[in-house]
């Protein structure tokens, strides 16, 4: 189901279509809430399309991201959460949605997201490691904070209701930065290698 432009991510009975209908046929009164993004979706493991086979391609990825996060919410999400770390994904996928009239799906920003080994555990089950290179080249880098703290500033300003960070345990002082400079409100996403970090002292 991997392609190179990750077309399943926006296909209307996907695996993540058909659980957000699940859920909210058994679970009525659950908020529901996705990732966007094409990573798990795509041949090469990147987050977007690739430009020469080697290098992320940032605007023509974000009509794909914008798709899919409308097939979200058509399949019933309130809130649709972009992890791609693309450039401008949060006012594409804002217009997208109210073009569509899901004025009132909630828009979920990974605007600081940071690049990490942290996030290793994940990538091993949904086999989304990138086949070449990293993705530091639009992740945030730990030596520039500055960068990161922009990128929410940014994503406040194209529509985000919501702020994350991303790992959450390793930049506390990113968290804490990120609240004094906005009104809304800051979510932290404790990712899979931090998540076992917590089991296994708990294991022990």
């Amino acid at each position: 189901l991997k392609t190179p432009d990750g077309s399943y991510a926006w296909k209307e009975n996907g695996l993540v279509q058909k659980a957000i209908r699940e859920i909210r046929k058994e679970f009525p009164s659950f908020l529901v809430f996705t990732d966007v993004c094409l990573c798990e979706y795509t041949s090469h493991g990147h987050c977007g399309l690739l430009k020469d086979g080697c290098t992320v391609d940032n605007d023509p990825t974000l009509e794909l991201l914008a798709r899919t996060a409308v097939s979200h919410a058509e399949a019933g999400a309130h809130c649709v959460a972009p992890s791609a770390m693309m450039d401008g994904q949060v006012a594409a996928i804002r217009d997208a949605l109210d073009a569509d009239s899901y004025t009132d799906t909630l828009l979920m920003s990974y605007s600081s997201k940071f690049a990490s080994s942290m996030y290793g555990p994940f990538r091993e089950a949904a086999a989304s490691a990138p086949s070449h290179g990293d993705r530091k080249s639009y992740q945030a880098d730990y030596r520039n904070p500055r960068t990161a703290l922009l990128e929410s500033i940014l994503d406040e300003g194209e529509g985000a209701d919501i702020l994350m960070v991303k790992p959450a345990q390793m930049y506390l002082d990113i968290i804490a930065e990120v609240k004094r400079t906005t009104l809304l409100p800051v979510a932290a996403y404790n990712v899979s290698g931090e998540y076992s970090m917590i089991h296994a002292s708990a294991q022990k």
